[in-house]
């Protein structure tokens, strides 16, 4: 989608027009772009799902799937359950959706294993959505710098998906780890867990000579 088209949608998306059902059609192509092109766009996607609240006979369900699969692409963001809140019955009942919930129940559970493990049954849901996968182990990255201070290379490459060896290297390099020995990554020192933080407090002195007169 053009910058042109694109603004032209968040000006829509600033006024009351955006609960307007004529405008559905470009907030959908819109979706379409942001799996295409791996851009992300959350308020009008939610906006997009309130619209089918108010509309349900315009309810599409590809764009519905590809809108929670986008929500998981930024997690640890929040997106996803406000997503789920704007779900109508129907959608909650359909089983690609309760797939995709589970998937999300997995990934909040950092079970990665077994997330790599659903994913790979179910590769054709999200094969249209531009660096999905990487989106993921961006998050996965993000959950093994808080959790380790180091970890074994083998676990570390399954936890990213069962990567090949020149992949990895790539993460390890992108996420500033570093190499150990006895086949170890270290992904964060003490040091970088543990700062200190000089802490300044300024007391005037009328605040407390009222505390002194009484101790005289």
């Amino acid at each position: 989608m053009e910058n042109g088209q694109s603004q032209t949608i968040q000006e829509m998306l600033g006024c009351i027009e955006r609960y307007n059902p004529d405008h559905l059609k470009i907030l959908e192509s819109y979706v379409q772009d942001q799996a295409k092109n791996n851009t992300y766009d959350l308020e009008a996607n939610l906006a997009v799902l309130k619209l089918y609240q108010f509309n349900p006979h315009m309810l599409n369900f590809d764009i519905t799937y590809t809108i929670l699969l986008k929500c998981l692409t930024n997690l640890p963001h929040t997106d996803f359950v406000m997503a789920k809140c704007l779900l109508l019955p129907q959608q909650m009942k359909d089983e690609n959706i309760q797939t995709i919930i589970d998937l999300a129940d997995i990934l909040e559970r950092a079970d990665f294993t077994l997330f790599w493990q659903r994913a790979e049954v179910n590769r054709t849901m999200f094969r249209h959505i531009t660096g999905f996968h990487d989106s993921i182990r961006k998050f996965v990255s993000h959950v093994v710098g808080t959790t380790f201070q180091t970890i074994k290379r083998d676990l570390l490459k399954e936890l990213l998906g069962g990567i090949e060896d020149s992949t990895l290297e790539n993460w390890i390099k992108r996420n500033g780890w570093k190499h150990q020995a006895h086949d170890l990554v270290v992904v964060a020192t003490q040091d970088d867990k543990i700062k200190t933080k000089n802490i300044t407090e300024k007391i005037e002195f009328e605040n407390v000579g009222a505390l002194m007169a009484q101790c005289i």
